[in-house]
């Protein structure tokens, strides 16, 4: 009788549980990050539309995540025309989640080529993620009312680790030198991080990876590198690589290394939260801009320079040759 008793109330604290526990869907991997910080151990299941290593600009949603819409208590989205889809996947799902605009309160970058239209890579620039988890963290508060001092003190915790992290950045940026701070990349997703650490932003693609590469952007970005003398390029883990690695060779500068954009990376990478993306990305730009020049520098004079090793080897071989013929003679 006892142990049915426990087994009852068992089931009954794991239903409870379950009806109290909070469905949250970010549109991309970054967004998802984000609100798993805030939310802490709340009871909340997080996550994400786009999957990890997903383009968002391209993403097509599947009839999977029409019902992870539908099931959702609340949705993130980032807005400034970066989830062109989202619109019809809520439409279709008949979700009754609330829509929360994380980026409320950023000032977008307006296009240069199209009108109405805005650069969606707030999230970038750390100052800008400040106004991101702010905004999270109210729509976990207004969903879970409950939990707000725990989504109080971890907001805290994390937006202070934000403010060091961008005051960090810009002492990292500013070790380069000033000509050779020009950042090419493979779509133009850093302009928000450019403009606050004073980078000068070129790229192959626009701000929508969906964009046809033209003859002009080429010609462009050839003429940029020369008259700078720009050390490295830049692909990014969510972009074709081709296009970039052409110009790099044309060039005859290296790549930098391939850069987290509208993604963090797996458990395996080294960009699996979005602090470590901002984190890794920046090291990486650094070491590429300010280093990589004096490095491949030094590098081609050394392959000019024949090893010693090969000189000791040419030697020998010329002290067993005289007597390696003169023995075939003999026999």
């Amino acid at each position: 009788m006892q142990t049915k008793i426990t087994v009852l109330l068992c089931l009954l604290t794991a239903t409870l549980w379950g009806q109290n526990t909070f469905k949250v869907v970010g549109t991309a991997s970054i967004f998802s990050d984000m609100a798993r910080n805030i939310a802490g151990d709340a009871p909340m299941e997080i996550t994400s539309i786009v999957p990890i290593g997903g383009d968002p600009h391209i993403y097509e949603p599947t009839p999977k995540d029409a019902k992870l819409a539908a099931e959702a208590d609340l949705i993130l989205m980032n807005g400034l025309t970066f989830e062109g889809w989202l619109k019809e996947l809520i439409d279709n799902s008949g979700t009754k989640a609330a829509i929360k605009l994380i980026t409320t309160g950023v000032t977008p970058i307006e296009s240069d080529r199209y009108q109405n239209a805005t650069d969606p890579h707030a999230w970038m620039d750390p100052v800008f993620g400040l106004i991101y988890i702010k905004n999270i963290r109210d729509a976990l508060v207004e969903l879970d009312p409950a939990n707000a001092e725990m989504f109080e003190f971890n907001y805290q915790v994390y937006k202070k680790q934000l403010e060091d992290l961008h005051t960090s950045i810009q002492e990292q940026i500013n070790t380069i030198p000033e000509k050779q701070r020009v950042l090419i990349t493979s779509h133009d997703a850093f302009r928000y991080y450019g403009n606050r650490y004073g980078l000068h932003l070129e790229s192959v693609l626009g701000v929508s990876t969906d964009a046809e590469v033209q003859t002009s952007d080429i010609i462009r970005l050839n003429k940029i590198i020369q008259e700078n003398n720009v050390p490295a390029v830049f692909i990014e883990t969510t972009v074709n690589p081709k296009l970039l690695k052409q110009l790099a060779e044309d060039n005859g500068v290296s790549v930098g290394g391939s850069l987290f954009s509208d993604s963090i990376g797996d458990a395996n990478s080294d960009a699996p939260t979005y602090l470590d993306m901002l984190i890794y990305n920046t090291r990486t730009i650094v070491h590429a801009l300010g280093k990589q020049k004096q490095e491949n520098q030094e590098e081609s004079k050394a392959e000019g320079k024949v090893p010693v090793w090969w000189w000791v080897l040419g030697g020998i071989l010329l002290l067993i040759l005289p007597v390696f013929l003169f023995g075939r003679r003999k026999s």
